[in-house]
């Protein structure tokens, strides 16, 4: 593993925040009206309000999103503008950047991150095309999920959840804080790969999550829909802290 895996699966260990976020396109208009210029204007904002605020890690998913339902899914070409706007963002933070399925779009953007669930490409396949110089991350929704993660050396983190159900992920069901205590049981311990927990976590229920045994969290609604992205952000670090 080369010494640039190393740094990378080094602050990995550190993060503790991790937002995912849509690409913004139904906010690029307010974004333009505020003084943002260039390509993906309000995703540039709304990245760098958050990551002021103490977010690690910034992964792009635009699924079911209002830009998504407005203007149709990303392609690969737009992705990529994008995922060049959040670059910019994320290495004047010193923050990871992650790309969510893709394992084609992660090297063409240069990502550092790249995560897939149960029904994408193989762990294994992921790892053949974007090599050691990626993170790569697994979200689990059971018991057998996180024990397969915990056991597998291509696996630099994983997700447990969803927590709560949440609209992202419409239909999901939600396996709650027992999972989350079950990942807890499985790596709590000294070398233990790093996990997040995930699904409609905010402000208010984080002490649960932290009470069943998270270190880490995942959050998307708790930053994007905050009147104040960057007070939120700290808000959740000074607790995940």
């Amino acid at each position: 593993m080369t010494a640039h895996a190393d740094r990378l699966r080094s602050r990995l260990a550190d993060a503790r925040l991790y937002l995912c976020i849509d690409a913004r396109r139904h906010l690029d208009e307010q974004a333009r009206e505020q003084g943002w210029s260039g390509d993906f204007p309000a995703l540039r904002r709304d990245v760098a309000a958050a990551l002021a605020g103490g977010a690690d890690i910034v992964q792009l998913r635009d699924k079911n999103s209002p830009g998504e339902r407005g203007d149709g899914p990303l392609e690969a070409a737009y992705e990529l503008r994008a995922l060049a706007a959040m670059r910019e963002v994320c290495d004047s933070h010193g923050a990871l950047l992650a790309v969510n399925d893709r394992a084609d779009v992660a090297v063409a953007s240069g990502a550092d991150v790249l995560h897939v669930g149960q029904d994408d490409l193989p762990v294994e396949w992921a790892r053949r095309v974007v090599g050691d110089d990626v993170v790569i991350g697994l979200s689990c929704h059971a018991p057998g999920e996180v024990d397969a993660a915990v056991a597998d050396p291509q696996v630099d983190y994983f997700c447990t959840g969803p927590v709560w159900p949440t609209p992202t992920k419409p239909g999901r069901h939600a396996p709650g804080l027992d999972l989350v205590g079950h990942a807890a049981a499985r790596a709590d311990h000294p070398g233990a790969k790093p996990w997040f927990a995930i699904g409609g976590i905010n402000r208010q229920n984080l002490p649960d999550v932290l009470a069943a045994g998270a270190r880490r969290a995942v959050v998307v609604r708790a930053i994007t829909d905050a009147d104040d992205p960057t007070a939120a952000a700290r808000d959740l670090r000074s607790v995940l802290d």
